[in-house]
């Protein structure tokens, strides 16, 4: 068991790494309020411990946390890096997300690593400046400008001549792209102890936004489109929108800065899964339906019946041909769990197809599985997160060409399919 002691506020700040399958505990000798504070965070369980001080164990997340000088972070298992996560996070969100948008995940800590891709992307984004466009704005004014909108004139200012409320395009750099760019940058801006370089950087950047509007936290992306104006854009864009849906940064009793990264690895597994199928299969001229509902038995008589959702269905001639489910579980010596099975032969009996996939965030071989007294086959793929993004995404494409490749989706697979 490793033992971490906080002392004083001058000295640098301690960073545990845990893996998330981790069962042996750490300790760390805290005081009860930063105890609460992570354990309120939900990353770590945190208990008291017989011989003093607090155990920390996985809750079963990925991510990272720091309260006050103590940073924690909670890295997936088979070695899965800082970059990985949030290739997948980003992909799933964007599949034109590519590696080289994180410009910083090489760091030691999730946090440099997502402050300096902000930082990176956005420079080279404003390298010309920030761009502009028209937004409908609708203001009270002493003069006209635009239309004005009269019924909300009665409304506000009965009998009234002036203010008028009107309505008009404004030209101005105010708009989602740089609200978004800035919003991400005042966010990794809050984290604690970023390199002096680093945050100079971030202050120089906030400034050339100066002028464009700032998400509150919790507040909806606004929308925007891909364009030709804002085509350099994108890299930056990603990044951000990655930021500011999953960084927290928020000052603390004391001004003790608390901030966390948290994700569930099984959610982010799925939906990368789910959102490389349906482009990989989409580029073959197949549909794929996501959360596909499955309804496993006859209608009751008070229409209580057992419904599933399938992770992906692969389509053809309108109907079900076969269905993919993606698990993020820990293998024992290359075996899965016996539910798994029990849950696609389900899946099959009720859509009337012949084959399903589950995909395994694993390494190993792949696995056919023919279920006796079927026509079912179930075959257990793979799928490696330790390899690069590139050949994750080869990986996705391979297997999309075995299933398209086997007679009408009946046939298992081999041992040899899928590299």
């Amino acid at each position: 068991m490793r033992e971490t002691t906080i002392q004083s506020k001058a000295e640098p700040r301690t960073h545990l790494v845990l893996d998330e399958l981790e069962r042996v505990p750490q300790r760390v000798f805290v005081d009860p309020s930063t105890a609460r504070k992570i354990a309120g965070l939900g990353l770590v369980t945190i208990t008291p411990a017989w011989e003093g001080g607090m155990d920390l164990l996985p809750t079963g997340r990925v991510g990272a946390i720091q309260v006050e000088d103590l940073l924690i972070e909670v890295r997936p298992k088979a070695r899965v890096g800082l970059d990985r996560i949030l290739f997948l996070l980003g992909y799933a969100a964007d599949p034109g997300f590519r590696p080289d948008d994180l410009a910083g995940a090489t760091f030691d800590d999730l946090f440099s690593a997502l402050a300096e891709s902000v930082a990176r992307q956005v420079e080279r984004a404003l390298t010309l400046g920030p761009i502009s466009g028209y937004v409908r704005v609708e203001e009270a004014l002493r003069s006209v400008r635009g239309r004005i909108r009269v019924g909300e004139q009665i409304a506000r200012h009965p009998g009234m001549l002036l203010p008028l409320e009107m309505t008009f395009d404004d030209y101005t750099a105010d708009i989602p792209e740089n609200r978004i760019l800035r919003s991400a940058i005042r966010r990794v801006r809050g984290l604690p102890r970023l390199a002096p370089d680093l945050s100079r950087r971030l202050g120089h950047l906030d400034a050339k936004l100066d002028g464009v509007g700032v998400l509150a936290p919790g507040e909806p992306l606004p929308a925007w489109h891909p364009s030709r104006l804002n085509a350099h854009y994108l890299p930056s864009l990603r990044i951000a929108e990655l930021v500011l849906r999953n960084l927290s940064s928020e000052a603390g009793i004391g001004g003790q800065t608390i901030a966390s990264f948290i994700v569930d690895m099984a959610k982010v597994f799925e939906d990368f899964v789910t959102v490389a199928l349906r482009v990989e299969l989409g580029n073959r001229g197949y549909a794929a339906q996501a959360q596909y509902p499955i309804v496993l038995d006859q209608p009751q008589p008070d229409g209580n019946q057992v419904r599933m959702f399938a992770d992906v269905v692969l389509m053809a001639k309108g109907r079900p041909a076969g269905v993919f489910d993606a698990k993020y579980k820990a293998s024992w010596r290359g075996s899965y769990s016996n539910a798994d099975q029990y849950q696609m032969l389900a899946y099959c009996t009720a859509l009337d197809v012949r084959i399903a996939w589950l995909l395994y965030a694993d390494s190993g071989v792949s696995r056919a599985r023919r279920i006796v007294n079927t026509e079912v086959s179930v075959n257990e793929v793979p799928i490696d997160l330790s390899r690069s993004p590139s050949e994750l995404l080869a990986s996705i494409g391979d297997l999309a060409k075995v299933v398209l490749s086997s007679d009408e989706w009946g046939q298992p697979l081999t041992r040899d399919s899928i590299a």
